[in-house]
């Protein structure tokens, strides 16, 4: 935008205009997920301390604070950034609470959907910025850039004033002691009287595991590491989380209007609107996927697909696309907008909303803040390095960077496959149950625990059988 780089770029004499070198706009956009890492990290100590909900509406009052900062800018391309960066504190401890919450008061059969969600408004608000940027582009004034972001003040006051008026998470509020509260509001979320069966059902099941929690030591951060089956799970979350930024989707997001930019388009914010539109439009399609298929199959095919999108984006760029006059290639170009398309689709469908469901299924509710916290922050870190350091090695490789995404999406097929349980239509006390058991992924959609509690049953009269057996022989061996 024409004031934004009079403001905030350098100029070029060259050219008689502003520019942005790749430092100051490595900067400029990596502050915002550098804050989302910090705040991703503090977020878990925030939910335990005030709890789910006032976590999420003290959040959104450093996204408030923080646009308040980037609106004021008026020639410091500094206090832009550093505005930036208290959004993302707001951001990034709000990527971690709210899917916490939506997974704690969800019930079982819908929570993939509720929270799939999050990644829904995700791309519906990036739909959203996209058609104000290109409707303010064209003015002259600050108002080209201010509105844009001073509309995101809106929907951060929408969020923390909103919450307040909602109930809190059933299973924080059961653990600290207001069972009557979890009750009414379980009951209140699934639409039932306060002594269904289903109502009932959760809270036993939430006071068995809060028991089995307080049997053992007081727990401190450390064990997100060496709890029972800790370590494999938070590893797990940090690599899922890490894998959706490793997919490249933000490649597209953060650098689209630059990328389609070198294929010779006219006006690349129309081309960023249709990659919106397929994103929010196939996100919709994302939950069906959560609903009716399992999360280990749709990640799979997901990665698989998104990998292929790459390598043709990637070689087609690479070798095809005339690099110093795009516009005389327009078949290249129009094949990168496609698998370009095709790549939004998979993400959209897949790894986009799916990963934030099975995270937040992944721990048990005694140490699901801090584990849910260290894992959005891979998220985060990886966002950084992606969006500061993307311009640097672009204009290094251009094109080929692709086969970089390429190769971490075949390496996730294989994550998923060997690693991750399959968790649909379970309940949080269920699938903690399974990953203490060592259930193995690759069969987990055909575990049934009623079974398995049968076969340890069985299992453990046996063993008491040949003990007792073994008694006897010794009794009579005395004599």
């Amino acid at each position: 935008m024409a004031d934004y780089g009079r403001r905030f770029g350098e100029y070029n004499p060259a050219t008689n205009s502003y520019d942005f070198s790749a430092p100051r706009q490595g900067a400029i956009v990596g502050l915002l997920p550098a804050g989302c890492l910090f705040g991703s990290l503090i977020a878990g100590n925030i939910a335990d301390t005030l709890g789910r909900r006032m976590a999420i509406s003290v959040s959104a009052l450093f996204c408030c604070v923080g646009n308040i900062i980037e609106i004021s800018s008026e020639t410091s391309w500094a206090q832009f950034a550093v505005g930036r960066l208290v959004t993302g504190l707001g951001i990034g401890s709000l990527s971690v609470v709210v899917p916490m919450y939506q997974s704690e008061s969800s019930p079982a059969i819908l929570r993939g959907v509720l929270v799939s969600t999050y990644q829904l408004f995700i791309t519906l608000g990036i739909w959203t910025s996209e058609m104000v940027n290109y409707g303010t582009h064209n003015i002259s004034s600050s108002a080209s850039w201010r509105i844009p972001n001073g509309l995101s003040f809106l929907w951060s006051l929408i969020l923390g004033a909103g919450i307040l008026v909602l109930p809190e998470s059933p299973r924080y509020a059961y653990r600290k002691g207001r069972e009557d509260e979890a009750r009414r509001t379980i009951a209140r979320l699934a639409g039932l009287n306060t002594n269904a069966a289903s109502v009932n059902q959760q809270i036993d099941e939430i006071r068995a595991k809060l028991e089995e929690e307080r049997a053992g030591a007081s727990t401190s951060f450390f064990e997100i590491f060496t709890g029972p089956r800790m370590l494999y799970r938070t590893l797990l979350g940090i690599t899922l989380q890490a894998g959706q930024q490793l997919t490249g989707a933000n490649f597209f997001f953060y650098y689209g209007t630059t990328i389609f930019r070198a294929t010779g388009l006219s006006d690349s914010y129309v081309t960023q609107i249709i990659l919106g539109s397929v994103n929010v439009f196939c996100t919709f399609g994302g939950l069906y996927v959560v609903k009716k298929c399992g999360r280990r199959n749709a990640l799979m095919a997901g990665a698989a697909w998104m990998m292929v999108c790459f390598l043709v984006y990637s070689f087609v760029g690479h070798f095809k696309l005339d690099q110093t006059n795009p516009a005389a290639t327009p078949q290249a170009g129009n094949v990168l907008i496609v698998f370009s398309c095709l790549f939004i689709v998979a993400f959209a469908t897949t790894w986009g909303p799916l990963v934030w469901a099975v995270v937040a299924e992944l721990y048990p509710a005694k140490y699901r803040a801090p584990a849910m916290a260290i894992a959005t922050a891979s998220n985060w870190l990886w966002n950084f390095l992606m969006s500061f350091f993307t311009r640097f090695i672009t204009d290094a490789i251009n094109y080929l960077y692709g086969l970089v995404f390429a190769g971490c999406c075949a390496a996730l097929v294989l994550v998923v496959f060997f690693f991750l349980i399959e968790s649909k239509d379970r309940s949080l006390e269920e699938i903690d149950t399974m990953y203490l058991l060592h259930v193995n992924p690759i069969t987990s959609s055909k575990w049934d625990e009623k079974s398995a509690l049968e076969s340890s049953d069985s299992s453990g009269r046996q063993s008491r059988q040949h003990s007792d057996q073994g008694d006897h022989v010794e009794v009579q061996a005395i004599p």
